[in-house]
């Protein structure tokens, strides 16, 4: 058989589908070589033998596909002298669990097409499924591992029976396949709320028209408090603090201190309560630096500074009635706005590890950042910025 004809019914019948399913979809037509092992039915008395081929497929829908095949065999008689040169053009469908954009594409098959057994001269002995055409239906599955955009790798094992004399043949292929691909049609993916993030990647859908937003859609909150910062008004809230629609702390009690600051959240309405949140007056006694370096634009605490923090839990218990506020600093390095908050990360990790290692009552601990608000030394020089950077216990007595 003249191996242009076939090919060129493939092309057809691939032509043919791609005009009757034309619709606003991302197309694949794949080129796809293979070489495989043939098993014969035992009727045919054909030895096992290698195949080859070429096909044509066509994938109209992220996970359904047609596909035109040729192939071809040249298989030795099995009982008696001689060979018999094979081959087929048949059309299958194929169903894909994924689409073209996962790596790993496993499907299942069906088609049907035309078979030839043609005899070699040599053979004296003519039997059954030799030496005629024939019609084969057959059903399969494989695996199809995407390598890029362009090649792809194909293993297929598929069962063909064959209908006029009630054969089945098996076929193991394996292939490499060329990718050609195009849209047809506005593919453009959907933006529901029109930002320029697409719906597939939007993790805040409903943003308001012409808002700015960051990669993933969502407008930019610096704060981390859950309220982006055109709507923030106090834009520089600690991590982990509770915030209104407004970005800005609860203040339970109405006593003008807010919730993380306040270590008497109870107190009376209207009554006059100290910067602790506290009713009296509050009088710092002592203040002395707490001895602790953090690494570069980081408010984490190492083990090796237990001693150096534990002198704050030891005044305390040898001045009842006490209370301490960790006060953090920083030098003029950057924003000032970074380091207000940095400063009060700093004062929180101190005053967490006084209340969960060493023991203090979470009531007579608060932490409050300062920034570069409170400088010891000048700024101008390295060793005054050093100095700038610190920690401070305040021991203050409530009266």
């Amino acid at each position: 058989m003249n191996i242009m004809r076939p090919i060129a019914m493939a092309a057809i019948a691939t032509t043919f589908a791609a005009s009757a399913m034309a619709d606003e979809r991302k197309e694949t037509i794949y080129i796809n070589p293979f070489a495989g092992y043939q098993l014969f039915d035992d009727a045919r008395d054909l030895s096992e033998t290698g195949t080859f081929g070429v096909g044509i497929e066509y994938r109209f829908r992220p996970n359904w596909a047609i596909e035109a095949i040729y192939s071809r065999a040249d298989a030795d008689r099995k009982y008696a002298p001689g060979s018999s040169d094979f081959d087929e053009i048949r059309l299958d469908g194929t169903y894909y669990f994924a689409g073209q954009d996962k790596a790993w594409n496993p499907y299942v098959s069906a088609g049907a097409g035309h078979a030839n057994f043609g005899e070699d001269d040599s053979s004296a002995i003519r039997t059954a499924g030799t030496n005629h055409d024939e019609t084969r239906v057959n059903v399969g599955t494989g695996l199809r591992y995407n390598v890029s955009d362009l090649i792809s790798l194909r293993g297929d094992l598929r069962e063909f029976h064959g209908i006029d004399e009630s054969t089945f043949d098996t076929q193991v292929s394996l292939g490499i396949s060329v990718a050609f691909s195009r849209t047809v049609g506005d593919a453009a993916p959907k933006d529901a709320d029109e930002d320029g993030v697409p719906d597939s990647r939007d993790q805040c859908p409903g943003t308001p028209a012409g808002a700015t937003v960051d990669s993933t859609g969502c407008e930019p909150d610096a704060d981390n408090d859950g309220v982006a910062d055109v709507r923030d008004a106090c834009p520089d809230t600690p991590r982990g603090a509770e915030v209104n629609s407004r970005g800005c702390e609860l203040d339970s009690d109405n006593d003008g201190v807010v919730n993380s600051q306040d270590l008497c959240p109870g107190t009376t309405a209207g009554a006059k309560v100290d910067d602790s949140g506290c009713e009296g007056v509050t009088e710092t006694v002592e203040t002395f630096t707490v001895e602790v370096q953090f690494p570069l634009e980081s408010a984490k605490i190492g083990n090796e500074y237990d001693d150096e923090i534990r002198r704050v839990a030891n005044s305390l218990k040898e001045n009842p009635g006490t209370v301490v506020e960790i006060a953090g600093h920083a030098d003029n390095t950057g924003k000032a706005s970074y380091n207000q908050r940095l400063s009060q990360r700093r004062a929180e990790a101190v005053a967490d590890r006084l209340t969960d290692s060493l023991g203090v009552d979470p009531a007579d601990v608060s932490a409050k950042g300062y920034g570069e608000s409170e400088p010891v030394a000048s700024n101008a020089t390295a060793a005054g910025r050093a100095e700038n950077r610190r920690v401070e216990a305040r021991i203050q007595i409530r009266r």
